[in-house]
């Protein structure tokens, strides 16, 4: 009996290291998250900016150190082209507050009639005095200070990109595990870099069609949350909607504005992406939620946008150990059939 105990006992040490492990490295990406997450946005830019460079190096006969340089001024030409959009629109809406304000009064008047017209028990003075009170302004002002704090995470992020690209040698080839990385984490940059640019140009162009203001910026943004894999696409799409509401008298221009380049955004991701990106990750749909939840617990924002890649080369790492290759396997989706032990896709 004894022994069967110890036995026991021994049996469970194994999983109870695994699961410590599990919390300590959990424990160490969370606290080391403002370092981490700008690092590995880094090695993500490298891997579109490392290309460029070598381009104008070899093919244009360029010195590497002027190749870099063109290369890294054009990506940090971008970033504040970026930073300065979304400010100089946020503090137009600002300035528009308290038109927004009125507005929202008046479609809260118009919402408590209707509640008082079908009998409903409504507090309308209380939710009148709510609705007046609402800080658009400040809301709006924390949205400018949150994207001018976000500056200072986007020059670190430059500065890595400096770094790597800097220390990348033109022609260098890469062999074994990271060779695999390499080629897949750069098929599914390109295909998803350039589905995003799609689908940021297209919805900018229509919103700007159906009149709405700040359309660009919801191009832009479209463009960003396209990276965070489902998700995203349902965030741009209702992201138009609070300033629309304000903007149209018009319920028809309203369902426009969600439904077009919603419907836009469905074909693409669903229809159009998964066709150029074949199996460049190899990672099943459910996967790809967990680890959006996993990641999006741990860094937030930028979790949900990393998660993808980073679960995929874990999943390359796992596949090349033989212990762990069915855990692999699982986060392929392809699990183990009860005839003949074969697995099948999920």
């Amino acid at each position: 009996m004894a022994k069967r105990t110890e036995n026991s006992g021994q049996q469970l040490i194994g999983p109870s290291l695994l699961i410590l492990a599990f919390v300590a490295v959990g424990a160490a990406l969370y606290f080391m998250r403002p370092v981490l997450v700008p690092l590995v946005l880094a090695i993500l830019i490298s891997y579109l900016v490392t290309p460029v460079v070598d381009l104008v190096q070899v093919r244009l006969r360029v010195p590497r150190a002027i190749a870099l340089a063109a290369a890294l001024a054009l990506a940090g030409g971008g970033i504040t082209l970026l930073i300065m959009l979304i400010s100089s629109s946020a503090a137009s809406l600002a300035s528009k507050a308290p038109l927004y304000q009125e507005k929202l009064v008046d479609i809260g008047n118009s919402a408590l009639a209707l509640a008082a017209r079908a009998g409903l028990p409504v507090n309308s003075a209380a939710l009148e005095e709510q609705l007046a009170n609402l800080p658009v302004g400040s809301i709006l002002a924390n949205l400018l200070n949150s994207v001018v704090a976000s500056a200072s995470v986007l020059l670190l992020v430059l500065v890595f990109v400096i770094y790597l690209v800097a220390g990348h040698s033109p022609g260098e080839r890469r062999k074994g595990l990271y060779a695999e990385i390499d080629g897949k984490i750069r098929r599914y940059l390109a295909v998803k870099v350039m589905m995003s640019a799609v689908t940021g140009i297209i919805v900018a162009l229509l919103l700007a069609l159906f009149g709405l203001e700040l359309a660009v910026v919801f191009g832009v943004l479209a463009f960003l949350l396209n990276f965070i894999p489902s998700v995203g696409s349902i965030i741009a799409t209702f992201l138009p909607l609070p300033l629309a509401l304000v903007q149209f008298d018009s319920p028809a221009m309203i369902l426009l504005v969600l439904v077009v380049p919603g419907a836009l955004q469905i074909a693409i991701g669903n229809g159009l992406e998964p066709k150029l990106m074949g199996t460049s990750l190899d990672l099943h749909p459910i996967t790809i939620l967990l680890s959006l939840i996993f990641w999006g617990m741990l860094w937030g924002l930028p979790g949900m946008v990393l998660a993808a890649p980073i679960t995929a080369v874990v999943k390359i790492v796992l596949d090349r150990v033989e212990s762990t290759r069915p855990i692999g396997d699982l986060l392929a989706g392809k699990l183990p059939t009860t005839s003949g032990g074969q697995e099948s896709g999920g």
